[in-house]
């Protein structure tokens, strides 16, 4: 029995020979040369109509006591403070740098970040394919007092497990959840791993949002087809997304004209791009790993030419941050990147740092 809307499999039909059996792509990791971040081959679907049009489930599947009676309404109190902060200034999100699996350090991160943030994402990890479910990390940062925006992909479980997994984190508090497809097994540091992807981003949001979470979802504006991007964004918003967070994407008015592609297509949703903050050269190396990355102009010269790399990285991941505000067309921004093993904690004080001077946690 579904706790909530059902795949729309009659509206949308899985491509075949797309690694993550995806039938609303293409997904976020399409190489510059169009090829698929899984096989050195054409991404299946660029050679099709797009956007991937969402359409409703012509029937519903739905429980009547887990459904939100008013789903346009966050749920949890920390979802509700969210959109009042949003209402009056830019969101600041920064990541949430720490060992996986690492119960203990927790503690020492989320003291770095009180205070300085609005919330924290814990996503995926570069490193780490292997780490403690999202309900079991929304507990352990729920505890510290941060607000929760967590990480939801659909790579490694049924939609059973995942339904459930949101109810135990709509039960939890979580102020919104971040509905990804997720990479491929294959791209991380368990291959022998098999992919399961029953869901996607695009079918995973509407499940969320009908439990009244307050949902995100992701999109790289670098990856081909590139514009058609925004379109997707659209189509992600009807799906029931609520804000979208991009990869890096470039300088600031190439951001601002992304956002300009995705209010031409008919999304309104407030779109929260990525602040890189690097601040050494194993960080920089795990940037360069992901795929449909753009970093700012020149921002990898200026960072290693500095004679403080760390004082530079900050400095510049502010300077970015501020321009992307000043734009006027970002709902917020997401401060993130990667930390050396071992140096999480220095790293979520410099996170906490960017957080401020860009207006978090006020």
């Amino acid at each position: 029995m579904s706790a909530v809307t059902p795949t729309p499999a009659t509206a949308a039909s899985r491509v075949a020979g797309c690694p993550k059996s995806m039938a609303y792509g293409p997904c976020g990791g399409v190489n510059a040369d169009g090829t698929c971040e899984v096989h050195p081959t054409p991404c299946v679907f660029l050679t099709r109509d797009l956007p991937v049009r969402w359409t409703s489930p012509t029937t519903e599947e739905t429980l009547s006591d887990t459904v939100s009676e008013d789903p346009s309404r966050p749920a949890t109190p920390a979802g509700r403070e969210l959109v009042e902060i949003a209402a009056r200034r830019p969101l600041v999100f920064t990541g949430f740098p720490v060992r996986a699996l690492r119960a203990d350090a927790v503690g020492t991160t989320a003291e770095a970040l009180i205070g300085s943030v609005d919330a924290v994402l814990s996503g995926d990890a570069g490193r780490s394919r292997v780490q403690f479910p999202p309900s079991y990390r929304a507990t352990l940062i729920g505890a510290t007092g941060l607000r929760v925006w967590m990480g939801f992909n659909a790579r490694d479980r049924n939609r059973t497990t995942l339904e459930r997994e949101l109810l135990s984190l709509r039960a939890l508090g979580v102020a919104g959840v971040h509905c990804v497809t997720g990479d491929h097994t294959q791209t991380g540091d368990r291959p022998d791993a098999r992919p399961v992807f029953d869901l996607e981003s695009t079918t995973t949001l509407p499940r969320a949002a009908a439990l009244g979470l307050l949902t995100s979802f992701a999109e790289s504006p670098a990856a081909p087809p590139i514009a058609e991007r925004g379109a997707r964004v659209a189509e992600k918003q009807r799906a029931g997304g609520r804000m979208c967070l991009t990869q890096y994407a470039g300088d600031a008015e190439e951001v601002a004209a992304f956002v300009a592609l995705c209010r031409a297509a008919g999304s309104d949703v407030p779109v929260l791009p990525g602040v890189p903050l690097v601040v050494d050269r194993e960080g920089a190396e795990l940037l360069a790993s992901f795929h449909a990355a753009k970093l700012p102009s020149g921002f990898i010269d200026r960072l290693f030419a500095a004679r403080d790399v760390r004082a530079e990285g900050i400095r510049l991941a502010v300077a970015y941050g501020q321009a992307l505000i000043a734009t006027g067309e970002v709902g917020g921004v997401v401060i993130a990147g990667g930390a050396r093993p071992g140096d999480e904690a220095a790293y979520a004080t410099d996170l906490a740092t960017v957080a401020r001077e860009l207006g978090g946690g006020s």
